[in-house]
């Protein structure tokens, strides 16, 4: 299984974690080369407190329908307190009743921590917004190292900027958010106990534009590091717009956390990007793109999609057009499997192994990794 090592010092105080330990790894058989923990969940939205559902966001004239798909290479190490409650240990609780008195939820600051983890990944899908970051997953080597909690954290703090009204703002500074997410994550993460990690991240905030008349959807998309957002049109069958990955140099891609020198108001890159209805925009972690190439990504897609038109996939919940009804849940499961197949495969061609052999190492098949894909649909809001 290839993993995530330190590598050397870049500066006095600085330094990069990079995603791989072991170079002879990668020629392990394929008895070997399987997922620990390969248990895929899926679903339509992540679970979001009541308190978030904000009135400013119905207020906006487009919404996405969302879908996505999960599956770790390993488990998350548990995340700790205080943003998991400790249980009670009152002799007045019944022993089969002990457990029921330890809230499992993630909390921090008395807020639902928003978002699922997976892996050393995070994922946030909302009807507005969605999001993957990817935790460095090499801090498990650290006995503070906690990726997993990083990459959530800084997802969850990037989703309460949003909740708090940017349907009433003119232009969201998503790259503030992801600023302000940076520093709340630190201050979390320092007191009382300092945990360890670093994170890649990638969000798309559904917004509009009014100017000339009638709204039209606006996506502004923030990235910093190797997750990437695509914008698909199904009726062009073509893709709109990609992120471009930022890279320190091979397997070592710009990351927010300890040591790192990397910052939201420096380093991120901020896209605006024209929607249509019907649009759908796709948020991947690298568990996807270094598997999968773009063209194979976009067939994937537009197949599943017309797959489901013609009635296939499970049943929806309304019209099946451009993927609607449930759709995007069917397809970002295609998604996730067309990768999971390449992942376990020592002998596939991928763009992973391309991007090796352009470094002069000698690699073949595809990567082990986190796989997280969501979907969004771009749909005009019902008055």
């Amino acid at each position: 299984m290839v993993t995530k090592s330190i590598s050397p010092p870049a500066a006095p105080t600085t330094f990069f974690v990079r995603r791989s330990l072991r170079v002879n790894f990668w020629r392990a058989p394929a008895s070997v080369r399987r997922y620990r923990v390969a248990v895929p969940s899926y679903g339509t939205i992540t679970p979001t407190p009541d308190s978030a559902q904000l009135s400013h966001i119905a207020r906006s004239p487009y919404r996405f329908e969302t879908g996505y798909a999960l599956c770790p290479k390993r488990p998350s190490r548990p995340f700790p307190p205080p943003f998991v409650s400790l249980p009670s240990h009152s002799f007045s609780d019944p022993l089969t009743t002990h457990f029921q008195s330890q809230d499992k939820r993630l909390s921090v600051r008395g807020e639902l921590v928003r978002g699922l983890t997976n892996g050393d990944d995070a994922v946030l899908v909302a009807e507005n917004f969605i999001g993957v970051n990817d935790g460095v997953g090499a801090w498990a080597t650290k006995p503070q190292g906690h990726a997993a909690l990083w990459s959530r954290l800084v997802l969850h703090f990037w989703a309460l900027e949003v909740e708090r009204g940017v349907s009433d703002i003119a232009e969201p500074d998503t790259i503030g958010f992801l600023q302000r997410a940076y520093e709340e994550t630190v201050e979390a993460t320092t007191v009382p106990t300092e945990w360890l990690g670093t994170t890649t991240s990638v969000t798309a905030l559904l917004h509009y534009s009014s100017e000339g008349g009638d709204p039209k959807p606006l996506l502004y998309v923030t990235n910093l590091g190797d997750c990437q957002v695509l914008v698909i049109r199904p009726s062009e069958k073509k893709i709109l717009f990609k992120t471009v990955e930022q890279w320190h140099w091979f397997d070592c891609p710009l990351q927010l956390g300890t040591n790192s020198s990397d910052r939201p108001n420096k380093d991120a890159v901020l896209s605006k990007v024209e929607l249509e209805e019907n649009d759908i925009v796709v948020a991947v972690s690298d568990g996807v793109i270094d598997n999968l190439w773009e063209h194979e990504l976009l067939a994937v897609i537009l197949e599943s999609v017309e797959k489901w038109e013609a009635g296939q996939g499970g049943e929806a919940t309304g019209d099946r057009t451009a993927g609607a009804g449930g759709g995007m849940v069917y397809v970002a499961r295609e998604v996730l499997k067309a990768a999971h197949t390449v992942a376990q495969d020592p002998f596939a061609e991928s763009p992973y192994m391309e991007k090796a052999v352009d470094e002069g190492l000698a690699m073949e098949g595809g990567k082990m990794d986190d796989i997280s894909v969501v979907l969004a649909l771009c749909k005009k809001r019902e008055v």
